[in-house]
């Protein structure tokens, strides 16, 4: 890309649509086009986590062993993970120097092309190794595009956001992946009680991918129509006239964040490590762990989760509201002190076998999940200047999932073959909350700092 943005960045810039200040109209609309989209790429990874923990392992990567299989199946899974922080250089670097809005259409068509193809895939059986070989490219490209797709998101809505309501903006987007998840949930559910276990394992495992055709469609539509951040907009037409002021960005966003901020670079890392562990092992590897290590029905323990998601998304806009007034760090200490010592009796639910009790664990555990999870969508970006905040916040998060989240099924996996206890989970989990603990202790409030540079 040349040293400047693209023309039609300039343009859009310089028309009056483009005036810096947000109006009412644009913030709705980008408030439900960033829940919207996010909730869609969220259902598509729930739909491939839920997948692999089910049907994967046996269809794409058949063994004498089901523990093979399975972490087979868990290594794709994984393997998007590894792939994200490429989605961080280039949607951070078209979000960054192109627009915050282009960068979110395009990281949605790819998260769409990639879903349904694995809903189109043949499988071992039918086409020999070529099947996980296409399983697993077509998993980095949903890697590649959940790379790009949370920094746009929550960027875009809080960039939007009126005065003194920017966390409860930023917020809204972290309402997805839960939503994402319970969308997925009803679409498995059902399609497990009509199909049958057998009958889904064979073929109907594919319709929750296909049918992700129809949410793409809807989430491009929605995000067609937003305008783009007026932050970006007013630095665009700065740029125009004083590019000094502007401070565009340069040509490799990622290289200059580590360069001038490496430090907030780590921490910002740290501080979404362990709420991603206590999420992805409440509503990935449980569903796979319950009922193979511990005979617990595999609908007690995907309506257990669904249950706990369904929570937590109803706590996000109550916490990010607080954490608007009283700030930031104060909400997800909390938060990060509830996970870890809460993480081992949640875990350790799963013992006793018991739906109520496994759902009411899960709820508190997603709840105080929620206090970490609802705040940092204001917090992360806030750490950056506007000429590096697309890749800056991109880069923390998606890092810290990829770390503590996307590797999460598999350690766990290798934890509980070595150790069959579900407590281990907790000790895992509660472990790296306090990492996030430490490192938001490390980090400044941000609530009051000026965004709009």
């Amino acid at each position: 890309m040349s040293e400047t943005t693209s023309s039609a960045a300039q343009a859009d810039a310089a028309s009056p649509a483009a005036a810096p200040a947000a109006r009412k109209s644009d913030v709705s609309r980008v408030a439900v086009a960033s829940l919207v989209g996010t909730m869609i790429e969220y259902y598509d990874f729930a739909v491939y986590g839920t997948a692999a923990a089910l049907v994967l392992g046996p269809a794409f990567f058949p063994s004498g062993n089901a523990t093979l299989s399975t972490l087979a199946a868990f290594l794709t899974f994984a393997a998007a993970f590894l792939a994200r922080p490429v989605g961080v250089v280039l949607f951070g670097t078209i979000g960054d120097r192109v627009g915050r809005k282009r960068a979110l259409v395009l990281s949605l068509v790819v998260m769409g092309v990639a879903t349904v193809g694995v809903g189109l895939l043949p499988t071992y059986e039918t086409a020999g190794f070529v099947a996980p070989v296409l399983l697993i490219v077509l998993r980095l490209l949903q890697g590649v595009s959940m790379g790009g797709e949370w920094g746009g998101a929550v960027l875009l809505a809080a960039e939007h956001a009126p005065p003194g309501r920017r966390a409860l903006f930023a917020s809204i987007p972290q309402a997805g992946p839960p939503l994402g998840f319970l969308l997925s949930s009803a679409v498995i559910l059902p399609t497990l009680a009509v199909a049958g276990k057998d009958g889904f394992a064979e073929w109907a495992w594919r319709v929750p991918f296909l049918l992700s055709t129809f949410l793409v469609v809807i989430g491009l539509w929605v995000r067609s129509r937003v305008t783009e951040s007026p932050v970006f907009r007013e630095r665009v037409a700065e740029g125009g006239k004083d590019r000094a002021a502007a401070a565009p960005a340069p040509r490799f966003p990622l290289g200059a964040l580590v360069k001038e901020y490496p430090g907030r670079l780590l921490l910002g890392i740290g501080t979404a490590i362990g709420g991603s562990a206590v999420y992805y092992l409440t509503i990935v590897y449980s569903l796979s762990y319950g009922p193979k290590a511990l005979g617990i029905p595999q609908n007690t323990v995907l309506t257990a989760a669904s249950i706990a998601a369904a929570a937590g998304a109803a706590a996000t806009v109550p916490v990010a509201r607080l954490a608007d007034r009283v700030g930031r760090r104060p909400v997800i200490l909390a938060g990060a002190v509830g996970c870890a010592l809460w993480a081992l009796p949640m875990f350790g639910s799963l013992k006793t076998g018991s739906g109520v009790l496994i759902s009411g664990a899960f709820t508190v555990g997603l709840v105080l999940f929620t206090l970490m999870f609802a705040p940092v969508a204001a917090f992360l970006p806030e750490l950056f200047p506007a000429r590096l905040r697309y890749t800056g916040a991109s880069a923390t998060f998606i890092l810290a999932n990829t770390l503590g989240g996307g590797f999460a099924p598999l350690v766990a996996t290798w934890l509980t073959a070595h150790w069959p206890s579900p407590y281990v989970l907790g000790i895992y989990a509660g472990g790296l909350c306090l990492v996030s603990l430490g490192c938001v202790l490390a980090l400044p409030e941000t609530r009051d700092g000026e965004f709009d540079r």
